[in-house]
């Protein structure tokens, strides 16, 4: 499942070999442009994105990630070079809860 709002550049379909794209998941577009990958910005940016998962569409589709990971694997696919501070991480963290009823 590819997370993000953008398309990886020099990436195509059959490259990523995803499933499914969900750009509505993704941290809006104010809140990636401010966070940039910025490492002093991460733990705000977890902050406002995890709030941006409450609103009622991104909860929805948290809880419908959070249903396809109960029924097998879920692998959340991302571009960003970071792998310890990007959205897909935070997008985890929501959906481990949601599938705990936390």
């Amino acid at each position: 499942m590819l997370v993000d709002r953008v398309w990886p550049r020099g990436r195509s379909r059959e490259a990523l070999a995803i499933d499914a794209w969900l750009p509505e998941v993704a941290p809006s577009a104010e809140l990636r442009r401010w966070f940039g990958h910025e490492p002093a910005r991460w733990e705000a940016f977890r902050e406002r994105y995890h709030a941006e998962l409450k609103a009622p569409e991104q909860a929805a589709l948290v809880r419908q990630l959070a249903d396809l990971a109960r029924s097998g694997d879920l692998v959340l696919v991302f571009g960003a070079r970071d792998r310890e501070r990007n959205q897909a991480v935070v997008l985890a963290e929501a959906v481990e809860d949601e599938t705990a009823g936390r």
